[in-house]
């Protein structure tokens, strides 16, 4: 059996790296947004209070990929107290879920109640096109681990959190809403999470079609799952870099990812501005 971080040992670690944030900067946010692959832009509409480095945070792991920063961004975005990831963690970097997760539960402990989460993925519903975007309304995971693996801290949540509904059906109407008065053309859909780093085969994207989902990416659910294990509110946007169609399926390159999700993110950006404006 593996060896999980006791209740004792988590509490600690939290305590030291909310003892750090809290001598750093004196804003309590309301809003955690984590920004993904190349999806740094948002962090620029911040009016930022405070900018700080994860080599810095006690226990607080570091990204490895090179398109995230790895900074916590405090400060105002339309008009309300957020703390952005600019940069986030993947299971394929060989982090364990409960350091991924590690951040959202520092975030919740500081005050946030709600998170905004983005990332960059495969587009294979045949509807959606490269750099389109996507409001997720539910997710299959397919990691193959959980953060909730392990002894369960009651403090932060019940043993066996209901998932019926991780994605707050209120936050996707607003985002919608907001969507449909800014003329952006955003699609509702299931996002699926593998383990990467590997892009996925044809066989691969046919059966995850055929599982039910629209999109599939590396990172999203677990920040997720213990979000709805802390009772935070949760909305996910998909920004759409590839087209993963099996029958006409042509090689990625990092550099096509990137550049579809900059064609990709003012939407992504613009809604959740909009979205942060109503609530």
């Amino acid at each position: 059996m593996p060896e999980f971080e006791t209740v004792q040992e988590f509490r600690a670690k939290r305590k030291e790296a909310l003892a750090y944030l809290e001598k750093a900067t004196n804003l309590k946010p309301e809003f955690l947004i984590i920004l993904g692959t190349g999806l740094g832009r948002l962090a620029e509409e911040i009016d930022v209070a405070k900018a700080i480095s994860y080599d810095d945070i006690p226990h607080f792991p570091v990204s490895t990929v090179e398109s995230h920063h790895g900074r916590l961004l405090f400060g105002m975005l339309s008009g309300k107290k957020v703390v952005a990831m600019q940069g986030r963690f993947h299971y394929y970097e060989g982090y364990t879920m409960q350091q991924i997760v590690f951040p959202v539960r520092v975030a919740h402990a500081m005050g946030a109640r709600t998170l905004l989460v983005s990332n960059a993925c495969g587009g294979m519903n045949p509807l959606f096109r490269r750099g389109d975007i996507m409001c997720i309304t539910d997710h299959i995971n397919l990691l193959g681990d959980n953060p909730l693996i392990g002894p369960n801290d009651n403090d932060l949540g019940v043993r066996f959190p209901d998932m019926s509904e991780p994605y707050t059906p209120r936050l996707i109407d607003l985002a919608e809403k907001v969507a449909l008065v800014n003329s952006i053309k955003m699609h509702q859909g299931v996002y699926a999470s593998v383990p990467g780093p590997t892009l996925e085969t044809r066989a691969e994207y046919r059966f995850l079609r055929m599982i039910g989902a629209d999109v599939v990416g590396m990172s999203t659910i677990p920040e997720v799952i213990a979000a709805v294990h802390l009772g935070m509110d949760v909305l996910g946007i998909s920004v759409i870099t590839d087209e993963c169609f099996p029958d006409a399926l042509e090689p990625v390159k990092m550099e096509d990812i990137l550049e579809a999700a900059d064609m990709a993110e003012p939407k992504m950006t613009q809604v959740m501005k909009g979205v942060l404006l109503e609530l």
